[in-house]
């Protein structure tokens, strides 16, 4: 699998694009915002002449969010994500106000995805890890036979992702990490929601909110 990370939108989500050889490829928080974020996407796609197939979001917090009706109505494609986070998701316009987005209502979703749950496209498959604490229907995605994980805002490079927003549960999330996450393989990269990349054994020796 290829992965292309796009810094976007005023918070700095990462959003993912993730693509086989068979061209199929699925979208995950595209956060995408101002013209010119949507053009590099478009581009991106097409210059790699990829087919996406799905918009995924890790949860459904308003910066991760953003371009779901873009991507979703330009592809004519479905969007999935937990069903804990749809109240969080219907919320959106008004909470991009708050933030000083003008957001564009998301699709409702197509899929509710549950722990346990493989998305697949093309020759490939991710796992589907209900990981919540940031939001109820937090989800991380993970790849055992590439060694990757799409964590979303749950773990990042030498922190947490925050719990302070509606739903959110320090305890849960340090769970959700410890439980379900650290015990991956030590060599698993992680792809957070914000920030750079980093490992399983990293964050398990050194992230100080997990001492």
């Amino acid at each position: 699998m290829k992965i292309k990370n796009f810094v976007v939108n005023g918070f700095s989500v990462n959003a993912f694009v993730i693509s086989d050889t068979t061209g199929e490829c699925i979208v995950i928080d595209p956060g995408f915002y101002t013209p010119d974020e949507e053009l590099a996407f478009v581009k991106y796609i097409e210059d790699n002449n990829l087919n996406p197939v799905l918009v995924l979001n890790t949860h459904c917090h308003v910066d991760h969010i953003l371009g779901n009706k873009f991507v979703c109505e330009k592809y004519s494609i479905p969007l999935a994500t937990h069903a804990d986070d749809i109240f969080i998701l219907e919320r959106a316009t008004e909470m991009g106000a708050v933030f000083g987005f003008k957001v564009n209502p998301s699709p409702p979703v197509n899929r509710k995805i549950s722990d346990g749950d493989y998305i697949n496209f093309g020759n490939s498959k991710l796992l589907a890890i209900h990981t919540p604490g940031h939001s109820p229907g937090s989800l991380s995605f993970y790849s055992s036979e590439e060694k990757f994980l799409i964590a979303g805002d749950v773990l990042f490079a030498g922190s947490i992702g925050r719990t302070d927003l509606p739903g959110g549960s320090y305890e849960t999330i340090i769970s959700s990490i410890k439980n379900k996450l650290l015990v991956l393989p030590r060599d698993t990269v992680v792809y957070p929601g914000h920030g750079p990349s980093t490992d399983i054994g990293r964050e398990y020796d050194t992230n100080p909110f997990l001492k």
